[in-house]
């Protein structure tokens, strides 16, 4: 951090972001059905917080559309009050299970739900500025269309200045000196005039009160946990470095405690804003973080009437480049396609298309993980062989198998042996294998059980350690009367 260049891009970078988050915090609050005061309190708050607490540096935290869709219903059946209780439950939620190791869960997200996620979320944050650019004046068009052109040409002249910044300064003073009537900053509300108090929430503290915001604030806990390790492992990947999993999950907790004593709504980590940050400003500290929010505060209450000015237009086309660079090309190229297994490609289609239709990313990652599981057990059942051969002196019939022994490939098992053929001693040799649950252990059961029906015996050989002590341990025991 001695370096000026880093303090100056750190500096750019959040002044940026907190532009860009003014814009969508009040949009939020309206999904929320709250004031738009209230999204803006949640996201600086949010955003100071999790940069001194979170395990992801230069990753944006702040209101959320997700939050606000799991918590919208709180505010509209109950009132804010129990909003704010249930922004505050959440964070204890998220500092529970970040404790308990939930981040551990992210290994067994499959890199097929990881392009879908990204994907799905380059698509959503598009689709989001459509509205901005339907049934608006005619002048918007030409002010977008120079928008995306100083984000692309811009950079090639200089990297000293972000291209966003340029492009929101350039169109603001073009539209305010032309006098250009389009929609601005301003139009989506009113922003905030003083920095935000802390206070209690004006619910009354009763078991009653709690049982109605627990269910509301589970949800938001898992949704929000679930979009901030998708983005923070996201970061890792364009960074190039690793990030506390852990640490993140409980600082998620604790900005969203911090933003309830604050009146605010909530949120997580913000993929577009992030990627501002990390991919398109150079942002690597989590000074950018912190600076984020502060510059949004103080550029609503101080300088609200200037950003009021800002025209859509700009931070429409400073979403569009996000998402532009946000989406794998790589992952839908002709070339790529033709090489990828079906199963990888129907993951991560899967999971784009549950995205978009639910805009939950919960949803479309838990319902890609899942497909990626089966997807990934038919495919590993299939390894398990069996081949046999008979000693020479006919005596004894040797079973050898390979593969993997679980759920999937053990229901096979007990199929693959000539029961009334097989002489009178069996060995079943599973030094190529390993028994991995409780349904392989009472396939082998059942193998030995049709054997000794027929009066034969049945010696199983080559188990390594674990699987040793796992069939020891469940061997006889997995039928009734046992």
């Amino acid at each position: 951090m001695r370096d000026p260049k880093v303090w100056r891009t750190e500096i750019l970078a959040g002044l940026v972001v907190g532009l860009a988050l003014i814009p969508e915090a009040i949009s939020f609050s309206v999904i929320a059905g709250v004031d738009p005061a209230i999204g803006l309190f949640a996201s600086f708050t949010m955003a100071v917080t999790i940069s001194i607490v979170g395990g992801r540096r230069a990753m944006i935290s702040a209101a959320t559309g997700a939050v606000a869709l799991v918590i919208a219903p709180m505010n509209r059946e109950h009132g804010f009050g129990y909003l704010v209780a249930t922004v505050i439950l959440a964070g204890v939620f998220q500092i529970v299970l970040g404790t308990l190791g939930v981040a551990k869960l992210m290994r067994f997200v499959p890199r097929a739900v990881m392009v879908g996620f990204v994907n799905a979320l380059a698509i959503l944050i598009f689709l989001a500025q459509l509205p901005e650019l339907t049934d608006v004046p005619w002048p918007v068009y030409p002010l977008f269309a120079a928008g995306l052109a100083l984000l692309v040409f811009f950079p090639k002249v200089t990297a000293v200045i972000p291209a966003p910044l340029v492009a929101i300064v350039v169109l603001t003073a073009v539209t305010v000196a032309a006098g250009i009537a389009v929609p601005t900053v301003g139009d989506k509300g009113e922003l905030p005039s003083a920095l935000p108090l802390p206070g209690l929430p004006d619910v009354p503290f009763t078991l009653d009160t709690l049982t109605t915001i627990a269910p509301y604030a589970l949800a938001m806990a898992l949704v929000g946990l679930m979009e901030s390790l998708m983005t923070a492992q996201l970061v890792d990947e364009i960074t190039d470095t690793r990030s506390s999993k852990t640490r993140e999950s409980v600082g998620q907790g604790i900005a969203n405690i911090v933003t309830g004593f604050f009146g605010g709504m909530g949120g997580c980590a913000m993929i577009g804003q992030t990627m501002i940050n990390v991919k398109v400003s150079g942002a690597r500290t989590r000074l950018s973080t912190f600076l984020a929010g502060t510059f949004l505060m103080v550029l609503c209450v101080v300088f609200g009437p200037v950003v009021s000015d800002i025209p859509m237009a700009a931070l429409v086309a400073v979403m569009v480049m996000v998402c532009f660079a946000t989406f794998d090309w790589h992952s839908i190229a002709p070339k790529t396609l033709r090489r990828m297994p079906a199963g990888e490609i129907t993951v991560m289609v899967l999971t784009v298309v549950c995205v978009v239709a639910t805009e939950n990313l919960a949803v479309g990652v838990v319902v890609g993980s899942v497909t990626a599981m089966v997807v990934f057990a038919k495919r590993v059942a299939h390894l398990a062989e069996v081949t046999s051969v008979i000693d020479p002196d006919g005596t004894t019939a040797v079973y050898r198998v390979t593969g993997e022994l679980f759920f999937a490939s053990a229901n096979d098992l007990v199929g693959r042996f000539d029961y009334a053929g097989d002489p009178e001693r069996i060995v079943i040799d599973l030094s190529a294998t390993h028994v991995w649950d409780a349904s392989s252990v009472a396939a082998l059961d059942a193998v030995e059980t049709k054997y000794a029906q027929r009066g034969k015996t049945v010696e199983i050989t080559g188990l390594n350690e674990p699987s040793a002590r796992l069939h020891g341990r469940l061997s006889g025991e997995l039928t009734a009367g046992n």
